[in-house]
């Protein structure tokens, strides 16, 4: 799942820090015992506190306020958890611990940016029109495979040997500038005029035939040989797929540098009295937002998520 804000990996040891404050638990609590001496719930909360305290202060502090005007439920958790798994496979266990999250804090993770996803597409609105022509784009997908070089004129050498007879996979090893294509034969997998890929590499492979080669296209990699090895209509129906393209939608057309303003704005409204000295400057960076002028309508921001595909 895609980080939308406030650059915050949200790790174990934060979470951890504010479960350390817990009502429940008395300062001198002792939480391990050894031959060497205890350690208290006190002694654990000080040496966080000293190390992630202010990371963790300002964690805990923007989701009680996205909170108070946000709702996530259970269920919207849940089914980002369940996307998030499918996505990753038998992966995902291994990908979130190495991001220090257990299952139970990368829920936390989801449900933080969830509400801050809300926050940040409030104001925005998107027509009925642009939600169809997206389902448009994402309806059909192909899986295909390519060889890209750097001239035209080896990529009409590369189709000829393939036309040969020549294996693709072992013809895209020796010659593709795509270092990917040494493990993945040019295999570029299921993918739909939405996915972000080069718009003429898109445009060519999408007015091939099934197994059949095409000519040299040329894109901003290269020069492209192209087979579309299959083809398929998604499942879902419009009406199935209306209100996640419409939160996609939202989420492309948002400017995410006034998200650090809002979120400022509520906590000065919050009128937040830190009482611990240690922690005292946590949040002067985000109040000092609140007295930042919005950005103007021509600013333009980058998701910090988008990813391009090298290989297309």
């Amino acid at each position: 799942m895609k980080k939308t804000v406030l650059t915050f990996t949200l790790a174990a040891s934060v979470l951890a820090l504010g479960a350390c404050s817990n009502d429940s638990a008395t300062k001198d609590e002792v939480i391990a015992t050894s031959k060497v001496g205890d350690i208290t719930h006190n002694d654990l909360y000080e040496e966080m506190k000293a190390s992630i305290g202010d990371q963790a202060f300002q964690l805990l502090m923007i989701e009680k306020v996205l909170a108070s005007k946000y709702e996530v439920t259970e269920d919207e958790v849940n089914a980002q958890l369940e996307a998030d798994k499918k996505q990753y496979g038998e992966n995902f266990e291994a990908i979130i611990a190495q991001q220090g999250y257990t299952e139970s804090s990368y829920k936390k993770f989801i449900e933080l940016n969830l509400m801050q996803e809300k926050a940040l597409v409030e104001d925005v609105d998107v027509t009925e029109d642009e939600i169809k022509a997206e389902y448009e784009n994402i309806k059909n997908e192909i899986q295909a495979r390519h060889i890209v070089v750097e001239d035209e004129e080896t990529a009409k050498k590369v189709k000829a040997e393939l036309e040969s007879g020549k294996d693709f996979a072992e013809v895209a090893k020796e010659y593709s500038i795509e270092q990917a294509a040494q493990t993945t034969g040019g295999d570029l997998g299921w993918f739909n005029k939405a996915t972000n890929m080069d718009q003429q590499f898109l445009e060519g492979a999408f007015a091939l035939e099934k197994n059949v080669l095409s000519e040299p296209i040329q894109s901003s990699f290269g020069y492209h040989i192209i087979e579309v090895t299959d083809k398929r209509e998604i499942e879902e129906s419009y009406e199935d797929k209306k209100a996640e393209l419409e939160k996609q939608l939202k989420l492309a057309k948002a400017d995410t540098s006034t998200l650090l303003t809002k979120v400022a704005k509520m906590m000065k409204d919050a009128d937040i009295k830190i009482k611990d000295e240690d922690l005292k400057t946590a949040l002067d960076e985000f109040l000092a937002a609140a007295e930042t002028p919005a950005p103007t309508a021509d600013t333009t921001t980058e998701d910090a998520d988008t990813s391009t595909e090298e290989s297309k």
